[in-house]
């Protein structure tokens, strides 16, 4: 899935833009300022914004010299395009789901890399952290199927590789620690969908 675009990745063109713009705003907005925030020009705009009026989906409002427009919020098909422009939080949502029905718990499940950012088009992977309890053995079976089950879920509900890196508890505090690039941007833009937050991973083990 494209998270940065969703709109336009399912209504592609100059139609998929403007609902975007649309969609992302309560302002009634004129055409140039439409065309310009989606990237278009004043006269693809033009011709499409008259089929948006037809269906109901936009609404037009005359403010001499211009014509001001916006999207019908009571409109049926309203809806489904908010729930398309904020994709990638519903994603989170079931990322956190997936993540508290796994068979072993992880300590914590850590997403980072461009999801995290904010930044995940259709070819990003989407990377993970899983640290694994200090009493599970890396080659613990009910362990392993836990990590399978998560790349596999993920990739089908998103359509996104998903990739996971393993550390152990016992591992993560120096890891999270160290002036790695990895793990100085994991602390920066990651973020828990699960478990123990990132301060808390940071602790040096008392026991």
């Amino acid at each position: 899935m494209d998270f940065v675009r969703p709109v336009e990745a399912l209504i592609p063109g100059v139609q998929g833009r403007i609902l975007a713009v649309l969609a992302e705003t309560t302002a009634d907005l004129n055409l140039r300022t439409i065309a310009l925030l989606s990237d278009t020009s004043v006269a693809q705009v033009s011709r499409v914004l008259p089929d948006l009026v037809s269906l109901g989906l936009v609404e037009r409002q005359e403010a001499p010299p211009s014509a001001l427009f916006r999207l019908v919020r009571e409109h049926v098909a309203v809806d489904t395009l908010h729930l398309l422009a904020r994709v990638r939080d519903r994603m989170v949502g079931r990322m956190e789901r997936i993540a508290s029905e796994l068979l072993v718990a992880p300590v914590s499940v850590i997403v980072f890399g461009s999801f995290a950012r904010g930044e995940a088009d259709e070819k990003s992977d989407i990377d993970t952290v899983f640290v694994r309890p200090a009493d599970i053995d890396e080659s613990d079976e009910e362990w392993s199927a836990s990590v399978q089950r998560w790349r596999d879920s993920v990739a089908r509900v998103s359509g996104n590789r998903v990739e996971v890196l393993e550390v152990a508890a016992s591992d993560i505090a120096g890891r999270l620690g160290s002036r790695q690039q990895l793990w100085t941007d994991i602390k920066a833009d990651g973020f828990v969908v699960n478990g123990l937050s990132l301060k808390e991973l940071e602790r040096p083990d008392d026991d």
